[in-house]
């Protein structure tokens, strides 16, 4: 039996060109890519049936706790009484329809509209002293090069994030309460102590103050996520043209983060309306409702502490619609800037 080498073998692939030869090199034949939508949607279920599954869980508690709830808005459109049938959800079926009489109740309503104020007061404020933050500690963070340092400062900055509201109050009522380490000291050297825990006037600064501490540092995760995606080879042949570290920070790394910037801010604007809801009830009764009612916390106390279920439905249901209206506005000034937003045109 005759052994065959690979020497004796004769190559089925074409004669390698020598490197002077000028004939252009012979083109690859390249994979026909098949566009999904013309692959029957049977064909399709059984090559992705794999990725299918494991979204079915995230699916299943998307529709319980986010699509079900909705029907619940059909109270909004009636005096519901929960007590009028055995259950809550039979109990929608037998009370009686009242039309938009709730939502006229709603802003005929003047604590209503001191709520909405609180809560566009609260959110140019996070908007403007919040925001900015963790792009800022981001930028600095990526300016350190020890990864030991960078890793050390992350750790730290995330930990806030973790702890409960109750907690993060408490912190601050230790520090800036009228038995806090500031006051006391103050009076231990003669002067008068004071208790910004309890003072309405500066309670939306102190309520914005929490949130950056709390949350500042852990938001820094998608602009580092960012950065990480920038070519360093941009940052070295800008150093080699002489451009300076803020020369590089302003025409590579920033650009690289204002498609980010661009689409966490759309998102910001379209939860104006949720400035918080366990912060603000913690610290309700301390500075009075005045201060510390917020559209959230007013739903809740309407609804859950006054058992006015349908007026909450209605208040509930008008932000939500005006949530929608600020996304959808913010993300077409996005799409005049030539950014994407959350979605494409």
């Amino acid at each position: 039996m005759a052994h065959h080498t690979a020497a004796d073998t004769p190559s089925l692939s074409p004669p390698r060109n020598d490197v002077t030869d000028e004939s252009p090199a012979p083109s690859r034949t390249r994979a026909k890519t098949v566009p999904s939508a013309k692959i029957p949607l049977r064909r399709r279920f059984r090559r992705d049936r794999t990725l299918i599954l494991m979204t079915v869980p995230a699916l299943l508690l998307v529709l319980v706790f986010n699509y079900i709830p909705i029907l619940g808005n059909i109270t909004a459109f009636q005096d519901y009484d929960p007590y009028v049938s055995t259950n809550g959800i039979t109990a929608m079926a037998h009370s009686p329809w009242v039309g938009f009489e709730q939502f006229q109740r709603v802003f005929e309503d003047p604590k209503f509209w001191d709520a909405v104020q609180n809560t566009f007061v609260l959110f140019f404020l996070q908007l403007v002293l919040f925001f900015p933050l963790p792009i800022a500690l981001a930028l600095l963070i990526n300016s350190v090069i020890r990864p030991r340092v960078r890793a050390f400062a992350q750790a730290v900055l995330y930990l806030p994030h973790f702890f409960s509201w109750i907690l993060v109050v408490a912190v601050f009522q230790q520090i800036f309460g009228g038995a806090g380490v500031i006051a006391q000291t103050l009076r231990e050297h003669g002067h008068e102590g004071f208790d910004l825990m309890t003072d309405p006037g500066i309670f939306k600064f102190l309520v914005t103050a929490e949130g950056i501490w709390k949350d500042a540092g852990w938001g820094i995760i998608v602009f580092l996520a960012a950065l990480a995606a920038v070519n360093t080879d941009l940052y070295e042949a800008a150093a080699m043209d002489g451009a300076n570290r803020w020369r590089r920070m302003w025409h590579i790394t920033l650009p690289a983060l204002r498609p980010v910037i661009a689409l966490l801010l759309v998102l910001r604007v379209g939860d104006a309306l949720t400035v918080g809801f366990e912060q603000l009830l913690l610290q309700r009764d301390a500075v009075g409702p005045g201060a510390a009612e917020v559209l959230d916390t007013f739903v809740w106390w309407t609804g859950i502490r006054n058992q006015d279920f349908s007026y909450a439905a209605a208040a509930g249901l008008i932000k939500g619609v005006v949530g929608i209206v600020l996304v959808l506005t913010a993300n077409k000034i996005a799409h005049l800037m030539g950014e994407q937003g959350v979605y494409k045109k």
